[in-house]
């Protein structure tokens, strides 16, 4: 009896008869993991669904064909290079939001700003450049719910420069719906993510975390913006190189 009202103690006081607590993480942190964990299971559906139809159709649209335009430079001829840029964007945008985090844990404020507010602008123009790109897509036809057509006829020939091997109406409506509902959603993602990192950046220019003596918010949205990046990572594997 006395055993069990010691061990009922420790636990009380924060002791734990093991050594140091699997758990001994801050609450947020935690419930930014569990956030996350259940986004990416959002995500994978969606890349999920997208993977079983794009192999179950035998024509599918060519990204080097669809995805070929550099926006004020050229309309075609440059597979894949825009896109590449967009992606070298992001995970750059990651980097300065670990050297953010970095200067965090040593409350080096000025440093703290100065790479929050390099985070900003890459968030920015990743987003300007997906605004690019949809709007040059929609220029092109593809659009929710539609296909390209010309003077509102559709036929072989019109969709023809978007396949490499044979043609399918259905096949181009579903990779029209899918890659709109799912850049957009990431691209969700990625804005909320510019607002936190404004709203972070704010509070890091006001003192509060100097005040509180941890930069600790700075990690967690880090962690959220990290995970943008690597959703985008499959994103850019399933629409773009597959």
């Amino acid at each position: 009896m006395s055993t069990t009202v010691s061990r009922l103690d420790k636990v009380r006081t924060g002791a734990w008869s093991g050594g140091k607590s699997p758990f001994n993480v801050e609450y947020g942190k935690i419930m930014m993991w569990f956030f996350l964990t259940s986004d990416a299971f959002t995500f994978s559906a969606f890349l999920v669904y997208y993977g079983s139809q794009r192999f179950a159709h035998v024509a599918w649209p060519d990204p080097d064909k669809v995805f070929q335009s550099i926006p004020f430079i050229a309309d075609s001829g440059y597979p894949l290079v825009f896109v590449g840029i967009m992606t070298f964007i992001l995970i750059m945008s990651s980097v300065t939001m670990v050297l953010a985090v970095e200067a965090g844990h040593r409350n080096a404020k000025k440093e703290v700003v100065g790479w929050m507010i390099a985070t900003i602008i890459g968030g920015l123009m990743f987003l300007g450049c997906q605004a690019l790109e949809w709007s040059h897509l929609h220029h092109q036809g593809f659009w929710f719910g539609t296909i390209p057509t010309q003077e509102g006829v559709l036929s072989a020939e019109t969709l023809a420069p978007y396949f490499s091997h044979g043609i399918s109406e259905v096949s181009a409506l579903q990779f029209a719906n899918l890659f709109f509902t799912i850049t957009g959603f990431h691209g969700l993602h990625v804005t909320i993510g510019v607002i936190l990192n404004i709203i972070i950046l704010g509070m890091t220019m006001s003192g509060v975390f100097e005040r509180r003596g941890t930069y600790l918010m700075v990690e967690k949205v880090g962690l959220y913006w990290h995970f943008v990046d690597l959703v985008w990572v499959f994103v850019f594997t399933f629409f773009y190189l597959v």
